[in-house]
Order: structure tokens, then C-alpha cells, then sequence
């Protein structure tokens, strides 16, 4: 995969934004980028669940926010939906579970830490609506990029 965000904050100063530092990654694949699709969970992940079983993933990188609410939205089931679906990578506001086997799936997931428990009410969530995490703001369609340095946001295409 031919970029490195450090490149492309050097290159595109101007047209970047950078998630912050707390993120950790606990998918197969730590290198990926695709376009957002954005979806915002109240501590259930019914919709997530339906998004990565049913929707083709092709260069898309799923943005969850789920305001650091303290239960697991992706475990080894949703990663297996995305790996089959065949997403780019989930980068997740929020908590993930099963840890030891969601690195064996070809699908990047970035989250800011681990739960084991998640939320057994479904609650609805709403898919490609604007989100803020760590200050930044992202839509459906803006461009992520992912390495071991960090998450680079752009509104346009970069490489």
C-alpha cells in the first residue's frame, strides 16, 4: 500500500486532520485506507452487526462512534462480517472484545481499548450521519488512512 501518514501530513498539511494518540489496534491488518462510512451506536451494535453482515465493504473503513461508552460494539463475529464483506479496516470511538481472535481477520480495527461485556438491548443507531471524535469532524465519503503512526482524516482523495 503506497503511502505513510507521516508523508501525507508532510505533504498535505493543509488539507489533513490526525485523530488523536489513544487509539490501539486489534485487527490482522494495521496498514489500510478507504472511504468513510460513518454510523453512530448508543452502546448496542445492531446496526454495525447489519452493516458488516450485509452491505459489500469494498474500500470502506467503517467509523463508529459510540461516545466511549464502556461496552464492546466489535468482537470476533462483527470481524468476521467485515473479512467476509471484505471492508478495509473499523476504527471505533469506543471499546472492542475477543481480542485474541479479531487479529485473525485481513481487516484493520483501531479502538480505544477493550470490554468484555457488551450491551444486550438493541437500541437503534444512525448510519452516515456527521461525527466528532477526538475534535475532528467526519462524514460519510471523507478519506482515512491508516498505518502504525496514526489516522489521518482528509476530505479528498490524497493518494
Amino acid at each position: 500500500m503506497g503511502f505513510f501518514t507521516a508523508d501525507l501530513c508532510d505533504d498535505f498539511s493543509d488539507k489533513i486532520e490526525v485523530l488523536g494518540p489513544d487509539f490501539k489496534s486489534y485487527g490482522g491488518i494495521v496498514k489500510f485506507k478507504g472511504t468513510a462510512i460513518t454510523i453512530k451506536l448508543d452502546k448496542n451494535n445492531k446496526d454495525l452487526v447489519t452493516l458488516l453482515r450485509d452491505e459489500k465493504g469494498d474500500g470502506k473503513v467503517v467509523v463508529v462512534d459510540v461516545d466511549m461508552k464502556y461496552f464492546a460494539v466489535v468482537g470476533d463475529n462483527l470481524m468476521k462480517f467485515a473479512n467476509d464483506n471484505k471492508y478495509e479496516g473499523i476504527i471505533i470511538n469506543g471499546y472492542v472484545r475477543d481480542t485474541v481472535t479479531t487479529k485473525d481477520f485481513s481487516v484493520g480495527l483501531l479502538a480505544k481499548g477493550t470490554c468484555p461485556r457488551k450491551y444486550i438491548p438493541t437500541q437503534n443507531g444512525k448510519l452516515n450521519i456527521p461525527i466528532t471524535i477526538d475534535g475532528i469532524d467526519i462524514r460519510e465519503g471523507d478519506y482515512i488512512y491508516v498505518d502504525p503512526d496514526g489516522i489521518v482524516i482528509s476530505k479528498e482523495k490524497l493518494v
